[in-house]
Parts: C-alpha cells; sequence; structure tokens
C-alpha cells in the first residue's frame, strides 16, 4: 500500500522524544482508533489475504490500533503504541528487483484449481503485521527479532518496510524478496526519510554478523547475495539499495521526488536541493536515507511534511499558474490517504504516560493532528465509533468532508484549514500539558482517559467550525450560481 515514512531518534528532536509517522495511503479505507484489551486479541491469527494461520502467545499486551471499519480484507491494524511503551507503524510498501523476487519469490496464497488439490496459504503482510508483533514486544529491538523470526518462518506476499519505536531507540526493517530482511537502528541524531522504495543506502555487515549492535539481518543474507550473484556495488561497499531495490523511471515520478521534498525541508542548509548546481534533484536516485536536520524537528515538522504538496516549487498541485510542472511528481498528501499516525515516545514524564499518538484522518494536506494518550482502556467515540456511512460524529468522515470541499476551492478555503490544523495543535499541545501536570502531580495517571475525552471534543468543535466554513465556501462557488441585478 502506498505509503511516506519518516522517523526521528532522540537526539534529533526538540524533547528527545523518539518518533515514527507513516501516511497510510489506501483506497479511501475507513479507518478509525481504538485500543486492543489483552482479552480481545485472538490466540489463534487467520490472515484473510493469505489464509495463513498462526498460533499467537498467551501474554499481548493492551495496544493502540487503527483499523479499516470494514472488516472484509482483514484488520489492517496499520500504527499503535503498545502499554510498555513500544511504537510500530506497518508497512510502508517498498520496491524490490527481478534478481531478488525470483531468488527469493514472495509467498503469495495458491488457491486450490481442483477439489483434490490443497490450497498452499501465503505469507504475512501489511494486513498482519501490527496484530502479529505490536502486543507482544518490550522495545523497538523486540520488534525487529520478533519480525525477523515471523518472516524466515512464513514468508511474506509482498515488500515493507517497518519501523518500531521505544524511549531510547527507533528501528527500521525491510524485506528482501520472500524470507529475508535486514534492519538498522536510526542513530540518534538523524532522520529517515522513506517514500515507497527500498530506502537503506548503508549498513554494518560485520555489526550485522557479530555484536549486532545496530545492523541485523537474516542468519543467511551474506550466503543468499553470494549465492545469487546480488553484489552490483563497486570498491567494497555494501549499499543495500543497489543490491536490494530500485532505480525504475517510475521510481522517479512516484518515489524519489518524496525523499527530495522531505530532505529539503529538513536540511535546507546542509545540501543543494535547488537549481543548475543542486546536489539532489527531484529524480536523483542517490538522496540518503538518513540525515541530521538542520534544526532539532518536532512534531509540528512532521505534520507539515507528511501533508505536503510541493509548496513552495513549481511541482505544487494548487499553484494558480501553469508552472509547466505543476502536478508533474506524487505528493506525500494524496487524497486517498486513511489515517496517519505520528507515535511519539516521551522521556521526560512519567512510563504511564509516555505514549502520545498524534492521529490524523484523510488527506493530510486538509486533515488535523489530534494527540491523545495511548495508555488507556478506550478510546474516544469520536475517533473510534466509525460506521462505513458518512457523518459528522466522528473525525475521521470530519475530515474527510473538510479535504473533498477545500480540495475544489483551494485558494479560498486553504485559509480556513490552516487556522484549523493550527488551533487543534495549539489546543492539543495545551491539553496534554495540562494533564501532564495533574497526573504527575496527584499520580491518578487514569485521568488520561479524560483528557482524551477532552481533546476529542475540542477536535469534534472544531472540525465542526471548519466544516460549516468550507461547505459555505464551496457553496459560493457552485457552478450553478447566478446573480441577478433587479427584483
Amino acid at each position: 500500500m502506498p505509503c511516506t515514512t519518516i522517523l526521528a531518534g532522540k537526539n534529533a528532536t526538540n524533547d528527545r522524544s523518539t518518533l515514527i509517522a507513516r501516511t497510510d495511503d489506501g483506497f479511501f479505507d475507513v479507518k478509525k482508533l481504538i485500543v486492543v484489551e489483552p482479552k480481545n486479541q485472538p490466540r489463534k491469527y487467520k490472515s484473510k489475504i493469505s489464509h495463513v494461520e498462526i498460533d499467537l502467545p498467551d501474554n499481548p499486551m493492551r495496544y493502540t490500533a487503527s483499523p479499516s471499519v470494514d472488516p472484509k480484507n482483514g484488520i489492517w491494524a496499520a500504527t499503535g503504541i503498545n502499554e510498555a511503551n513500544v511504537g510500530m507503524t506497518a508497512t510502508e510498501t517498498i520496491t524490490s528487483n527481478p534478481r531478488v523476487l525470483s531468488a527469493d519469490p514472495l509467498v503469495v496464497l495458491r488457491k486450490a484449481k481442483t477439489r483434490k488439490e490443497k490450497e498452499i496459504p501465503g505469507g504475512i503482510g501489511e494486513e498482519d503485521i501490527v496484530v502479529l508483533v505490536l502486543p507482544y514486544i518490550r522495545s523497538a529491538r523486540e520488534g525487529v527479532l520478533r519480525l525477523g523470526e515471523l518472516l524466515e518462518k512464513y514468508g511474506t506476499y509482498e515488500s515493507n518496510g517497518i519501523a518500531f519505536n521505544d524511549e531510547n531507540e527507533v528501528w527500521w526493517l525491510e524485506t528482501i524478496g520472500g524470507h529475508h530482511w535486514m534492519a538498522r537502528k536510526v542513530p540518534d541524531d538523524m532522520c529517515v526519510i522513506n517514500p515507497n522504495q527500498f530506502g537503506m543506502d548503508s549498513f554494518d555487515i560485520e555489526d550485522a554478523f557479530g555484536e549486532k549492535k545496530e545492523n541485523m539481518c537474516s542468519s543467511d543474507l551474506l550466503e543468499f547475495i553470494k549465492k545469487n550473484d546480488l553484489d552490483c556495488n563497486q570498491d567494497g561497499q555494501f549499499n543495500p539499495r543497489d543490491i536490494f531495490g530500485s532505480h525504475s523511471d517510475m521510481d522517479h515520478i512516484y518515489n524519489t521526488p518524496r525523499a527530495w521534498f522531505m530532505g529539503r525541508y529538513l536540511a535546507p542548509y546542509s545540501y543543494s536541493w535547488d537549481g543548475e548546481n543542486a546536489e539532489f534533484t527531484p529524480e536523483s536516485d542517490d538522496i540518503p536515507w538518513c540525515l541530521v536536520p538542520d534544526r532539532k524537528v518536532t512534531v509540528e515538522d512532521f505534520a507539515v511534511i507528511l501533508s505536503s504538496h510541493y509548496q513552495g516549487t513549481p511541482y505544487n498541485p494548487y499553484l494558480n499558474h501553469d508552472s509547466g510542472k505543476r502536478g508533474m511528481y506524487r505528493s506525500i498528501g494524496i487524497n486517498r490517504t486513511g489515517v496517519t499516525s505520528i507515535c511519539q515516545i516521551r522521556s521526560n514524564v512519567p512510563d504511564e504516560i509516555k505514549g502520545i499518538e498524534w492521529i490524523c484522518f484523510g488527506s493530510t494536506t486538509f486533515g488535523a493532528f489530534l494527540p491523545v494518550y495511548t495508555n488507556v482502556s478506550k478510546m474516544p467515540a469520536y475517533l473510534s465509533d466509525v460506521t462505513l456511512d458518512t457523518s459528522t460524529e466522528n473525525f475521521y468522515w470530519g475530515s474527510r468532508l473538510i479535504g473533498a470541499f477545500a480540495d475544489a476551492n483551494y485558494n479560498t478555503s486553504i485559509q480556513n484549514v490552516e487556522r484549523y490544523q493550527n488551533q487543534v495543535a495549539v489546543e492539543g499541545r495545551r491539553i496534554i500539558r495540562e494533564y501532564d501536570r495533574k497526573m504527575m502531580d496527584t499520580k491518578d495517571f487514569s485521568l488520561a482517559e479524560k483528557a482524551n475525552t477532552e481533546l476529542a471534543g475540542m477536535a469534534k468543535e472544531k472540525t465542526i467550525d471548519t466544516l460549516n466554513k468550507v461547505l459555505h465556501d464551496a457553496s459560493l462557488h457552485m457552478k450553478n450560481g447566478y446573480n441577478r441585478a433587479d427584483n
């Protein structure tokens, strides 16, 4: 499923939080934010897509999830934070190449063609991964190890990237073919930018087969590379992107421009991104996977990046003049996003309130990011009680409606949208600060649910108010409008 991922180590952020974030760019999937209690976690899991069946441990933890409201295609939990304050986003669909996929084919469902034949289940995929991993891990590193074991045992039917974070570390895992994988700890002072491509451009193979401090991989990865003549590197370097990734014309329209815009935003002075002498262009294949930002990054920076559409460049689809390049590259903020989450694990508060999930439904260009505490037993109805029918009674549909009205009238509606996004961010932070103090003073961490109720109420008020404004603006611009000067 096409998505965009951005990650930040604890020394790259303004408050020493670790941050992992991803847009879940489905096909207008209706999404909700819920809490899954251990009693509701399955003990035997069966995938809807691949039909693989997996026995799960008996000791799951509580976790948040953003599943699809319609269960016909599976859970698709997308993202979440568990009660041990470990966050996860899954998955970023990535690319590979024929050399890899022929050597280790994807494990797809093989249906029985006759009554005498037996169906052969496929591997695991985006539908399954959060449910199979997040309830059972107590650190980001444990997330890598558990998912790696599942991949080696069951395989996968698609190429994916998965992020994990805890208070101290951020890890990124990328699948390689059907059963192989590699993972890197994100350097504490760096940010990772990853569109729908195999991302890692460096890897310490000695560490991965030695102490495993910051690099891990399949136990037979070196043998796999050598046996199948996959190494395309020169001069003894080890660049995973050149071995396992792709460099196609489609990448240059769909993927690398997003990496270019993210890097341009995060490090505008350290690198040259524009003009004839630019170090990197929207179609460069060597844009760094991780970089040190020119200043400490914030949740608000992540929100800007994840809602971006090449503003400030000739590629902006909302330009009111034709630059000759308008809309030629795939934006990060697009129409069909179901949910976007920023999983923030904080280090300056008690364990009970370290996890904050910033949630945005619908197109991020027009949606607002709302923070909620994750160590709770349930989410407010405004976030969790979502139906397949359009309604103003939940955050998902309110956000979708604002986006649909504002997109058609961008130049006149965007001011109201930006005010709305800022108001939700300001009030969201204010409420979190207020309840942080209350809970640290009283040691009553059950107040987190009360805080979430207040946050959801605020979001509903701001969403309805903005929806009224963009609906009025859209009505003024209807094509059947007509004015008579006489009575």
